[in-house]
């Protein structure tokens, strides 16, 4: 029989049940709600482990993370996680709630049944707690030149666009690089050094279809290779996962197709 040993640190354990608020005399017409949240510390060689929170719903706004907020703030201030705009706008507070991608912010905690489970986004390196690492992701995304190219002199004013041209990118510039897609792809899983992912293909093809662009031939000669672009298989986790209701997946096929029309 074939045995496996685990890297060091990477068996998750029972971590610390923090203790309920205290009960005050009037009743809390909202009650608790149990927050189990993935915990990890390269600092102090241990292995991650899960830690129990009780939140008090009367003190604490409706998201998930307003949870993680009143957590940090009321319980433990080691705890650690990214955030910023709170509208779903910036992708900082991607993670896994539920067995799910999403962003904290928007995600409200009546959608959520039970104990709220909480880990860092699947399948990266994590930097500390709730943080994953996102070195690579961005190395990918600058990798597809993400800006207008043109060869042409540039106007004087700005460069023109049709309301038709226009309309193309809808779907595609909504993209906030959450990475919530990426990480709920299992070709992105397996070869993440070399499949560009469905964030980053989405944000490639966002480009190829912006009319003012004047690099279309270079951009797809780039993304000619049997993985940067060629590893998805259409199985529609990026879809699901994607918090702005985007379709990665039909962007992928869109670049595919770009492909095959420029060989006849």
């Amino acid at each position: 029989m074939v045995e496996f040993t685990l890297p060091k640190n990477s068996r998750v354990t029972e971590g610390k049940a923090w203790p309920a608020p205290p009960k005050k005399q009037v009743d809390k017409p909202k009650g608790t709600r149990e927050y189990r949240v993935y915990r990890w510390n390269p600092d102090d060689g241990n292995n991650p482990r899960i830690d129990s929170y009780t939140v008090d719903l009367d003190d604490c706004g409706p998201m998930i993370l307003d949870a993680l907020i009143w957590i940090k703030n009321k319980v433990d201030p080691t705890l650690t996680f990214r955030r910023s705009c709170r509208e779903g706008v910036c992708g900082s507070c991607a993670m896994n709630i539920d067995g799910t991608n999403g962003l904290a912010c928007i995600k409200d905690m009546k959608d959520v049944p039970g104990t709220v489970t909480i880990y860092p986004l699947p399948h990266m390196s994590v930097v500390k707690d709730l943080v994953p690492d996102l070195t690579n992701f961005y190395a990918q995304h600058a990798s597809i030149k993400p800006w207008l190219q043109t060869a042409t002199v540039a106007p004087e004013k700005e460069w023109k666009q049709s309301h038709e041209d226009r309309q193309k990118l809808d779907g595609l510039y909504e993209c906030i690089l959450c990475a919530c897609c990426s990480t709920s792809c299992p070709s992105y899983w397996w070869n993440p050094e070399r499949y560009l992912g469905p964030a980053v293909l989405l944000q490639a093809n966002r480009w190829l279809k912006d009319s003012r662009d004047e690099a279309t031939g270079e951009r797809l000669d780039d993304l000619e290779d049997p993985f940067r672009l060629y590893r998805c298989h259409q199985i529609m986790n990026c879809a699901k996962a994607c918090p702005k209701g985007l379709n990665p997946a039909k962007a992928i096929a869109e670049i595919k197709q770009m492909m095959l029309e420029r060989q006849v």
